[in-house]
């Protein structure tokens, strides 16, 4: 909130304002009463403090400050307390490189999941606990202020989020060691591998990273999983390790030789870890009963889908083979039936034909038990010609029914005028058909 100020000035007295004659005075003062005063307040405890237990200023002041160190330490939950191990106190600061900086703040479980704030209270506590002054305020008289500056190294790396990202990159002790082949066979897979696998992830430019999931993941999701780590884009350096580079400007030569050293030695350890990496997702595919199970089905399925296949072929081929038998079944029954219609249609015919041909031997018989139509005497050579040339011509207009019924007609007659009858008649529908003329067969008709 903006205090805002109003310049309001008092009132100016008149010219002529006088105290002894303007001067009223509205009330009056009361009785003095005597009433008891207690002291309080943290100026008095203090006093009390000292007086009670006989400190001078320095010696309270020192009490107090261990009691607040005390009671930061009490109010602490304990998240980020572990103990301190006893070599470690005893580091040399100068090899600030080869310390766990988790471990000096007491971190070692948290590491690269640690917050800003857990590393500020974590580093506050340390503080102080091993300032140098606290333990002088506390009695500790030795000058050795190694593990105070490891402090201080540890802080402020952490807290640089490149130089972080530079020590988590080499942190072993954030690494979870895979599990043996017989442990695996022997334990849960999922179980065992999972930390493996979440430590790993913390490298991966890409997050979130795919979890290992369980016995109930599908096909896909597990082939996604090891896709994602067989094409793993890893943001993992090892600059922490680097050789450290001569600052001064005498000797540039050992300068740049040290920092194509270090840049060898970086992609060097790049690819192993690379390769590291790769074998260890190899092996957790081999261990995974999942991927065995998968391969399982797809046999299967490729067995099925090979047996359905031959079935279909087989069913096919027999379908062909039963379509070609009936087909030549149907070509064998239909070329025998076609066989005995030509047989009947033959028989038919021959039949015909004979009766045809004996059809007009009753025809040429019936002219010639006639004496082809002429009476008393023998009939001459012309006349005979001249009946059976018509009777030809006859029989050739007329068809096999007409034949058959004019032969049926003549049959048995012998006498001249029935013959000629029959024949004139036959001549004369002939002709009223325009098969004959009227010229032709007259030997028939008179």
């Amino acid at each position: 909130m903006t205090a805002v100020k109003i310049p309001l000035p008092l009132p100016v007295l008149p010219a002529d304002w006088s105290a002894e004659k303007d001067f009223k005075a509205i009330g009056s003062l009361s009785a003095a009463t005597q009433r008891n005063l207690e002291p309080v307040g943290p100026h008095f405890l203090a006093h009390a403090r000292r007086k009670r237990h006989q400190r001078t200023f320095s010696e309270d002041d020192r009490i107090q400050a261990q009691e607040n160190v005390k009671k930061i330490e009490d109010e602490d939950t304990g998240e980020i307390s572990e103990p301190e191990d006893p070599l470690m106190l005893q580091r040399d600061a100068k090899d600030w490189k080869g310390q766990d900086h988790y471990a000096v703040l007491g971190l070692s479980k948290y590491r690269f999941r640690a917050t800003e704030t857990q590393i500020k209270l974590a580093h506050r506590k340390k503080v102080l606990r091993h300032h140098p002054d606290k333990k002088a305020a506390a009695g500790d008289r030795t000058e050795d202020d190694s593990f105070f500056k490891c402090i201080q190294k540890a802080t402020e790396i952490l807290l640089d989020p490149v130089k972080r990202r530079q020590f988590d990159s080499v942190d072993e002790n954030a690494n979870v060691e895979p599990p043996t082949k017989k442990e695996t066979l022997k334990g849960n897979f999922y179980k065992l591998w999972s930390p493996v696998f979440k430590s790993e992830g913390r490298f991966s430019k890409i997050q979130p990273v795919p979890k290992l999931g369980d016995e109930k993941s599908t096909k896909e999701e597990v082939e996604t999983f090891y896709n994602f780590w067989y094409n793993f884009e890893s943001w993992r350096t090892f600059e922490y390790q680097d050789e450290d580079v001569p600052d001064d400007n005498e000797n540039r030569d050992q300068k740049r030789y040290i920092e194509r050293k270090n840049t060898n030695a970086r992609k060097k350890k790049k690819k192993e870890d690379t390769t590291r990496l790769r074998e260890l997702v190899d092996e957790a595919l081999a261990l995974d009963v999942r991927i065995k199970k998968f391969r399982q089905e797809e046999r299967a399925g490729k067995d099925k889908r090979r047996l359905d296949k031959e079935a279909d072929a087989k069913k096919a081929l027999e379908d062909a083979t039963r379509a070609k038998e009936e087909a030549e079944k149907k070509r064998l029954e239909d070329e025998a039936l076609a066989k005995a219609e030509r047989a009947d249609t033959k028989k038919a015919k021959e039949a015909a034909k004979n009766a045809a041909k004996k059809n007009k031997r009753i025809l040429k018989g019936s002219v010639k038990d006639t004496n082809y139509f002429q009476s008393g005497g023998e009939a001459s050579a012309a006349t005979i010609d001249a009946v059976l040339g018509d009777l030809d011509t006859f029989m050739a207009t007329i068809d096999n029914e007409d034949l058959a019924t004019i032969a049926g007609k003549l049959a048995g007659k012998k006498d001249i005028a029935a013959v000629k009858g029959i024949y004139a008649e036959e001549v004369k529908k002939l002709v009223a058909n325009g098969k004959l003329k009227d010229t032709d067969c007259k030997s028939l008709t008179t």
